[in-house]
């Protein structure tokens, strides 16, 4: 099978998968939100939170935060690279 470049939307290379951890209690998976460009990191990671706050999820499931894993060719979700050091914490909501 041939390799493609995955491309971000503002059309750079896609360096970052911004996903969760998604289970419903048997299976666990990685949701994408969305892959992009370092330049665009911070903007995608604010959508995929706003995103994430508005799921609304069935007894049992669980959905964790969005965060930011390193792609690489030919990697499964369950080998990515998670990078938190890339993370900006999340805005505090107003009380």
């Amino acid at each position: 099978m041939p390799r493609y470049i995955v491309r971000c939307g503002c059309g750079e290379v896609a360096q970052f998968k911004i996903a969760a951890v998604w289970s419903d209690g048997i299976t666990q998976e990685l949701k994408t939100y969305g892959l992009c460009c370092a330049s665009c990191l911070c903007r995608q990671l604010q959508r995929a939170r706003t995103r994430r706050a508005a799921c609304r999820l069935s007894p049992g499931e669980t959905l964790d935060e969005p965060a930011v894993f390193e792609l690489s060719t030919g990697c499964r979700d369950t080998h990515l690279i998670r990078r938190p050091d890339l993370e900006p914490p999340a805005p505090e909501l107003p009380s």
